[in-house]
């Protein structure tokens, strides 16, 4: 989604909070309240719509929205819906922030007044104009200006679904304002229309010197104005797209003009409104715009960055002294964890910060219980690498939730008449214990980055507190349970689990049980079970409704799906077996015939070896299984046959018996289920003799016949930039550079002066200031280096640049 500039990538996205809004007027009617609903629209182009928040006139929205904005833009706008009879939806008002203003709201909670909204004014696009001014003699004996106009335009709204374009281009005069129209171009936004026009101005021969200049004056009256058209079928004729009106006296000397402008809205278009009477929207916008130069200058910043595991202490590194200097942690967290992944440094970061931030907590029951670097960096790495763990194991059963459409609502207060209390309760008992199997069952799919960050918290929590048995647990089932699978089920649409707003779900808010009691309870309920203690709930049925889980199978089921996680963190083998397969043919000239081997699957990879005890012949790696399958006994008329495909070649394997081949491939798919490259098809039969004996196709490289039934494709890739992450992290260290130089300070403060530490360095952590010094100087000098290539940068857009209008 990058623009590329001279050299460079530039990169936009936007990350929006919708509040909430306030005094929307009430609907003209016996019945006042209104159904709204808000949208985010890049000009006039709708990208995100909130879910409606019935009979309300101050509806609370609370949504989240991120995207990478892959075009230029002039206008990020907000509009509030009202959502009338026939679910049509009426405008109330409209925010809308010019690009150049979006800095001015970055990430503050601002109330935004609402606009009216009118046709005339929703323009977007830009048009390109030639005008030409010359002076022929005729016959006649007559001088004829004759202007010339050449049109093309790019990012015209799009109406009504289809945007059919044309331009009504004036001459406008004291006393004259001709007007003629460029042909309809039908399904395009970026029209590409290439007329000409001639407008005359005609003055005899026989003028004087004195006349023909009073006439010169006349032209630099004259202007020329171009209108945007959408060509429409409907009875309300054409919409107006945008226009522009250039005068005349821009052709100066050489009499050429050959410029871009920026469509305008009508002249008095809009409604006389009174701007308080529609409304106000709570909103908190965070424009970003990334310059993304050329890998190599980035070295120096990113050095210091993949070094930052490898420092002691680490809370002199460069990774630990962004989280120091930004105002939020999740700020120096985001590009970090990106960072860290793509170059495969996440686990030895993370365990080094958590190490710390383990040894100055005091107490273990409130081990990583803060909004730490530790645990926004761990919630930032479960939300990429563990998505489709995810999806995996909560999609299938949220569907089902889904499709059941089965009420869950527990309040008395709330029941309605046509429902039965206890069918409600028996209802979501059956819903949560559904979940909580899934969930706990699930230890064997959990991503292996995510099992070794797990691993290395439980092993620092023991060491630090060794007297305290179930620190092991509490240190992870935090984050598992709080702040992975709750979340996701609590906001199954932000997680990719569901479309946006579900039409029901058990956590549907105005039917059924509400968003809060799900994820106190579930969150309650996996907790107490990990600790044995006792839930204390605010409402009595909720109360009553755990007791049904207060069974030590579910206090067991919790701790067994921890004990599987850690198990990923060594060569655990969950099968190891004798079982006969065919060469795969990696030596050129060998023959692929069949031999018994000792196979050997662990967390890591899949070997077979020639006897048990021996080294392996071969390793497949965990990632490199695309999928696993059964194979059609005519293949080698052979029963009990499977196929493990890789890359470049698939194994075939035959086990003992069917339970033994039905295992085998079980496991091997949970393991490989979360590989984000694994097949959607296969061939269900060899390739044999030139060609598949299933298909009959004969590349043997040849895409599959057949759906896969190992589950879905893992289509969530971690598309990560180094680049442009480091670029994101010279950002941050450049709008925080003042604390970077009082972090200096608190650091020269603290050698010289050993005593109580100063109040305004306080909110640093700083264990060793020489070696905190020193990486900050290095800081300083990579950020610098920076800056001056981006002061270039701009010097020379600027340069550059030509101005067509205002």
């Amino acid at each position: 989604m990058a623009v590329e500039e001279e050299g460079l990538r530039v990169f936009q996205s936007v990350k929006i909070k919708i509040g909430e809004a306030k005094n929307i007027p009430p609907y003209p009617g016996p019945n006042k309240m209104r159904d709204c609903y808000c949208t985010v629209n890049l000009d006039q182009e709708e990208v995100f719509r909130t879910k409606i928040v019935e009979k309300s006139l101050c509806p609370f929205y609370g949504e989240d929205f991120y995207c990478e904005i892959p075009r230029s833009f002039r206008h990020l706008s907000f509009y509030v819906f009202d959502r009338e009879v026939f679910r049509r939806g009426s405008s109330i008002g409209k925010v809308a922030v010019k690009k150049e203003d979006l800095q001015k709201y970055h990430g503050k909670d601002t109330w935004f007044q609402l606009q009216p909204v009118s046709a005339d004014s929703e323009v977007q696009g830009k048009v390109h104009l030639e005008l030409r001014l010359s002076e022929v003699i005729t016959d006649s004996g007559v001088i004829n200006h004759k202007l010339a106009t050449v049109l093309e335009c790019q990012g015209l709204p799009i109406v009504n679904g289809q945007c059919d374009p044309y331009a009504a281009v004036s001459l406008l005069g004291p006393s004259r304002s001709e007007a003629k129209k460029t042909k309809v171009k039908r399904k395009t936004n970026n029209p590409q229309f290439d007329e000409v026009f001639y407008f005359e101005v005609t003055r005899p021969l026989s003028y004087t010197k004195r006349q023909f200049d009073v006439e010169e004056e006349d032209v630099d009256k004259l202007a020329l104005r171009v209108d945007l058209w959408n060509a429409s079928n409907l009875k309300f004729g054409d919409e107006f797209l945008g226009g522009v009106r250039v005068p005349l006296r821009v052709l100066g000397q050489a009499g050429v003009h050959d410029a871009w402008y920026f469509l305008q809205p009508r002249e008095n278009g809009g409604k006389s409104v009174k701007v308080e009477e529609l409304g106000s929207l709570r909103l908190n916008i965070v424009y970003t715009e990334d310059h993304v130069f050329p890998s190599e200058h980035y070295t120096p910043l990113r050095d210091l960055l993949l070094h930052s595991a490898n420092v002691e202490p680490v809370s002199a590194s460069t990774a630990n002294i962004l989280g120091e200097v930004c105002r939020e942690k999740q700020e120096a967290a985001i590009p970090l964890v990106r960072l860290f992944l793509h170059y495969g440094k996440i686990v030895p970061f993370i365990s080094a910060i958590a190490h710390a931030e383990v040894n100055r907590t005091q107490d273990p029951n409130t081990i990583f219980r803060g909004n730490s670097l530790t645990s926004k960096c761990i919630d930032e790495t479960m939300k990429l690498a563990g998505m489709h763990y995810l999806q995996v194991t909560l999609k299938p059963i949220i569907d089902e939730i889904c499709a059941e459409h089965k009420s869950c609502e527990i309040d008395p207060v709330k029941l309605k008449e046509s429902e039965n209390l206890e069918t409600n309760r028996e209802n979501l008992r059956h819903y949560v214990d559904r979940i909580f199997n899934v969930i706990t069952t699930s230890g064997v799919r959990c991503p292996t980055v995510m099992c070794d960050i797990f691993f290395s918290l439980r092993e620092s929590a023991a060491t630090r507190f060794q007297v305290d048995q179930d620190v092991r647990y509490t240190a992870v089932s935090s984050f598992i349970f709080l702040r992975f699978f709750a979340p996701a089920i609590l906001s199954p649409n932000l997680f990719h689990l569901r479309p946006h707003h579900p039409v029901s779900l058990i956590f549907k808010t105005n039917t059924q049980l509400t968003h809060p009691q799900v994820h106190f309870f579930f969150c309650v309920l996996t907790t107490v079970l990990v600790l044995n203690s006792v839930a204390n709930f605010k409402e009595s049925y909720m109360a009553a409704f755990y007791d049904y889980f207060n069974e030590q199978k579910y206090a067991d089921a919790v701790k067994n799906l921890i004990c599987q996680v850690f198990q990923w963190c060594f060569s655990f083998p969950f099968l190891a077996r004798f079982m006969i397969k065919r060469a795969q043919g990696r030596n050129r000239f060998g023959l692929k015939n069949f031999k018994k081997r000792w196979f050997r699957l662990t967390n890591h990879e899949f070997t077979y070896h020639r006897t048990k005890g021996r080294g392996a012949l071969c390793s497949i790696p965990i990632e490199n299984i695309l999928a696993v399958e059964r194979l059609e006994e005519e293949s080698f008329k052979m029963k009990n046959m499977f196929q493990v495909i890789q890359p470049e070649r698939a194994l075939y394997i035959q086990a003992n018996n069917c339970v033994e081949a039905r295992d085998w491939i079980d496991i091997l798919t949970k393991v490989s289920q979360c590989n984000r490259k694994r097949l959607s098809t296969y061939h269900p039969s060899a390739y044999l003799n030139g060609h598949w004996l299933c298909c009959k196709l004969s590349a043997d490289a040849a895409p599959g016949c057949t759906p896969c039934t190992g589950g879905l494709p893992a289509n969530i890739q971690l598309d990560v930039d180094g680049d442009r992450e480091t670029e994101r992290i010279y950002s941050l260290f450049s709008t925080y550079m003042t604390k970077l130089i009082k972090m200096q300070e608190a650091c020269g403060s603290k050698s010289v002066y050993d005593g109580p530490e100063q109040e305004e360095y306080s909110s640093f952590v700083i264990d060793d200031p020489q070696e905190t010094y020193k990486t900050l100087k290095q800081i300083v000098s990579a950020v610098q280096t920076l800056e001056q290539q981006h002061t270039k940068y701009k010097r020379d857009k600027f340069k550059k640049t030509k101005i067509g209008s205002q």
